[in-house]
C-alpha cells in the first residue's frame, strides 16, 4: 500500500502517533487509506449537503474495510458569481481545486480516491487533480436538482430566470411573474436540472468510465442517489484491497486515457452538451497525458448524431426525464448503433467492465426523449468549432442551442467587456441583424474567462435570439442558448484579431461549414494590427495577477504554464 510509507516501521512511530490522534486503532494501519475529496460548501446548491453524503461514504468505507479521510476543495457557483467581477475567479478556481487534491493527497500519501463533485469548475478540477497523483479513483457527484414549474406547470430552470430578466426588461413579462420564476426555478439541491455545465461534465464522467451509471442523470436526494453514493464507497473499497499487481490498472491514467476522452467527447456531442465542456476536457485531457487537440472536435461530430436535447436547447427536457428514458447507458447504447469507430466499446470502466459490457442490455425507455440514429436532431453533434481570420486558432458554438440560422452574416457592435456590453444591450444599442463582439474577457484578458450568460440571456429574453449572434473570446453558461460563439483564439488580451473589430464590420458565420471571419482586406488587417494596443486592465487581487500571468489560451484548455 502506498500509505505504508507513512504508517509502516519503527521510524514511522510520529506519523502513527499523529494519526492515532484523529482516532486510528492499531488494526486500522492494515487497512487501506481512503481519501474523500468533498467539495462540500453552503453557497452552492449543488453542494451545500454533499457533508452528509461524505457521512454515507465514510460509513460505507469503514463497513467495507477501509480508512476514510475526508477533506474539502473549495467551490464557485457560477450563477451566483454570474454577471459580476466574482465570475472572474470562476475558472481560476479549477485550479485551485486541482491543486489542493495533489497536495492533500501526495502528502499524506493516501492509497485511492473518492471525490464527490457536483457543479461547474468543480468536477474538471477534481478530475485535473486526481489524475496527477494518479491513485485508483472513484467519482460519484452529489446528482441534478428536479426541474421547477410555474404555477400553470410549465416545467422552468435557472435559465429560464435569466431570460426572464431579459423578458422583464423588454416589458414582456411582468413583476410578480419574474418573482414567480425566481422562486420556483431551483427547487430542491443539486447541480441545475439542465444540461449546463455541470450535468455535462457529470454525464461525461459515465462516458469516460470514472463514475459508475447514473451519476449524471439520478436526482439527488433520491434513494436511488443514496445507494450510488453507497456503491461508489464500496467499488472503491473492492479495488483498495486488491493486490497491487491487480490494482494497476485501476489507476486513474489507465481508466483516463485516450480512449476515455474520446468517448466523453462523443457523448458532448450526442446530448448536445455546455460548451464549456471543451474548455475542460481539453484541460482533461493534458493531465491525461493525452494528445487531443481541438481541431479533433469536429472530426469525432461528423461521426456522431445528436439524439438528446436537454434544456436549454429544449426547454420541456431536463435531466430526470433523460434518467427515465433510460439514462446515458441508454444514450451510449443507441451511438454504437452507427457504423463507425465513435466510441471506443473496449474501453474499461472503473466498475472493472468494458463500455461495450457496461451498456449491452441498455434501451431508450422513451423515444421521445431519446432519440434513435434514424430519428435524430441532426446527424452531426451538438459542438462545433469554427475557424477563420477572426478565430485563427478555434472558437466553440454549441449547435444544439442554436435558434436561428446556421449561416449569418451582420454587423459588429463592440464592446470591450461584459459589463459595457449589459448596458449596451439594455440600452437598445443592438438590434436585429447585428453580431454583438465582446473581448476582453479570455483567460488572459478577463482575466479568468467570465461566462456570458447575462448577455446571452438579455438578447434572448428581449425577443433577438433568433437574429442576433454573440462572439467573445469569453465563454457561455452551460444555460445559454441562441448563436453564441465563445472561446475566439487568440483572444484580444494577446492581439488576436477580435481586438481588432471596430463597429459596423461584416461578421460571417457558417456553422456547417466551420466557418467565423471578418471581411476585411489583407491590407486593413495589416493597418490594425500596426496600431494596436491590447488593453491590460488593472487588478488589485494578487491571485488573479499569479493566473494571468500564467494562463494559455482557450485553445490549450486555459491551463497554466508549468515552465516559465
Amino acid at each position: 500500500m502506498r500509505s505504508n510509507e507513512v504508517k509502516k516501521g519503527f521510524s514511522r512511530a510520529p506519523h502513527r502517533s499523529l494519526l492515532r490522534a484523529t482516532g486510528l486503532k492499531d488494526e486500522d494501519f492494515d487497512k487501506p487509506f481512503i481519501g474523500v475529496s468533498n467539495s462540500f460548501i453552503e453557497i452552492i446548491p449543488g453542494h451545500f449537503y454533499l457533508d452528509k453524503v461524505s457521512a454515507i461514504i465514510k460509513d460505507e468505507i469503514r463497513a467495507n474495510g477501509c480508512v476514510p479521510f475526508e477533506f474539502n476543495t473549495i467551490g464557485v457557483d457560477d450563477g451566483i458569481a454570474m454577471g459580476h467581477d466574482g465570475m472572474l475567479f470562476s475558472l481560476p478556481s479549477r485550479e485551485i481545486i486541482a491543486n489542493s487534491i495533489e497536495t492533500v493527497m501526495n502528502a499524506h500519501k493516501l492509497d485511492a480516491m473518492i471525490a464527490i463533485p457536483n457543479c461547474d469548475k468543480i468536477v474538471p478540477g477534481m478530475i485535473m487533480g486526481a489524475l496527477r497523483v494518479n491513485v485508483p479513483t472513484v467519482f460519484v457527484s452529489g446528482g441534478p436538482m428536479a426541474a421547477g414549474h410555474m404555477e400553470d406547470g410549465t416545467p422552468i430552470d435557472l435559465a429560464t430566470v435569466f431570460e426572464g430578466v431579459g423578458q422583464h426588461e423588454a416589458g414582456e413579462i411582468s413583476d410578480e411573474e419574474l418573482t414567480e420564476m425566481e422562486c420556483n426555478a431551483c427547487p430542491s439541491g443539486g447541480s441545475c436540472s439542465g444540461m449546463f455545465t455541470a450535468n455535462s461534465m457529470n454525464t461525461l464522467m459515465e462516458a469516460m468510465g470514472i463514475a459508475l451509471p447514473g451519476n449524471g442523470t439520478i436526482l439527488s436526494f433520491t434513494p436511488e442517489r443514496e445507494k450510488l453514493y453507497r456503491d461508489a464507497a464500496k467499488r472503491v473499497c473492492e479495488i483498495a484491497l486488491m493486490k497491487s499487481a491487480d490494482q494497476e490498472k485501476f489507476k486513474l491514467r489507465n481508466i483516463l486515457n485516450e480512449s476515455a476522452v474520446r468517448n466523453a467527447f462523443a457523448v458532448d456531442m450526442a446530448m448536445g452538451g455546455s460548451s464549456n465542456t471543451v474548455l475542460h476536457m481539453l484541460a482533461i485531457a493534458n493531465e491525461a497525458g493525452v494528445d487531443f487537440n481541438l481541431e479533433d472536435i469536429n472530426a469525432i461530430s461528423q461521426k456522431v448524431s445528436h439524439i438528446a436535447k436537454i434544456s436549454p436547447s429544449l426547454t420541456t427536457v431536463h435531466m430526470e426525464d433523460i434518467n427515465k428514458a433510460g439514462g446515458v447507458n441508454a444514450v451510449l447504447k443507441e451511438m454504437s448503433k452507427r457504423d463507425n469507430d465513435a466510441l471506443d466499446l473496449n474501453s474499461l470502466s472503473i466498475m472493472g467492465m468494458t463500455l461495450g459490457e457496461k451498456i449491452k442490455d441498455s434501451e431508450i425507455l422513451d423515444k421521445e426523449i431519446i432519440h434513435t440514429i434514424d430519428n435524430p436532431y441532426s446527424k452531426v453533434g451538438g459542438l462545433a468549432i469554427l475557424y477563420g481570420n477572426l478565430a485563427e486558432q478555434g472558437a466553440v458554438i454549441k449547435t444544439a442551442g442554436i435558434t436561428g440560422e446556421r449561416v449569418f452574416t451582420g454587423k459588429a457592435v463592440c464592446y470591450d467587456g461584459q459589463a459595457e456590453a449589459i448596458k449596451g444591450i439594455m440600452n437598445k444599442e443592438v438590434t436585429h441583424g447585428d453580431v454583438v463582439v465582446i473581448r476582453y474577457e479570455g483567460p488572459r484578458g478577463g482575466p479568468g474567462m467570465q461566462e456570458m450568460l447575462a448577455p446571452t440571456s438579455l438578447i434572448m429574453g428581449m425577443g433577438m435570439g433568433d437574429t442576433v449572434a454573440l462572439i467573445t473570446d469569453g465563454r457561455f453558461s452551460g444555460a445559454t442558448r441562441g448563436a453564441s460563439i465563445g472561446h475566439v483564439s487568440p483572444e484580444a488580451a494577446e492581439g488576436g484579431m477580435i481586438g481588432l473589430l471596430k463597429d459596423g464590420d461584416s461578421i460571417h458565420i457558417d456553422v456547417d461549414k466551420y466557418i467565423l471571419s471578418v471581411d476585411l482586406t489583407d491590407e486593413e488587417i495589416a493597418k490594425r494590427k500596426a496600431a494596436f494596443v491590447p488593453i491590460k486592465k488593472e487588478l488589485t487581487s494578487r491571485w488573479l495577477q499569479q493566473y494571468r500571468a500564467l494562463v494559455t489560451n482557450a485553445s490549450s484548455g486555459a491551463v497554466l504554464k508549468t515552465d516559465l
